[in-house]
């Protein structure tokens, strides 16, 4: 049984601070499908923000099971043989409060503002994950996990 914890090691909340792109895993009628997806995040990374278009398997996937795993990794940034990887667990939250998503859309186009348009179109939904558990590993073999509250 792992930690159970409030706030993240800073460590995590560092890399998934730094990072811009994950994988994001769904599951509908017991078929996985993954997604390569932006992101940004709320101030204590235990909210990710994304958005995707309402017509994509994604978005029926999550609509049918709320249920995602993230992937974050460091392929890109560090030396070979150095690679962390982070498995994020979640749950898709609605957001009704027009605020509330006027304050995402900002911090996605923070993050990404070459996605700029993407973000303004109407078919566009964004999408709120709460993190619920993370699984860093390290080197291979070197795995931590904590469950979050």
């Amino acid at each position: 049984m792992g930690l159970l914890v409030i706030h993240m090691r800073s460590d995590i909340q560092k890399m998934i601070w730094e990072n811009k792109v994950c994988v994001m895993a769904t599951v509908a009628g017991g078929a996985p499908h993954c997604s390569l997806m932006s992101y940004a995040t709320n101030n204590d990374c235990c909210e990710i923000y994304m958005a995707t278009l309402k017509d994509t398997k994604k978005y029926r996937n999550l609509m049918a099971n709320p249920s995602v795993s993230l992937l974050i990794d460091t392929r890109e940034a560090g030396p070979a043989g150095k690679t962390r990887a982070l498995t994020v667990t979640g749950v898709v939250q609605t957001v009704n409060n027009d605020q509330k998503l006027a304050e995402i859309r900002k911090t996605l186009l923070k993050k990404h503002p070459d996605l700029k348009n993407f973000f303004s179109n109407p078919d566009t939904q964004i999408i709120v994950i709460k993190a619920t558990a993370l699984q860093l590993l390290s080197n291979v073999t070197d795995s931590y996990f904590e469950q979050l509250t």
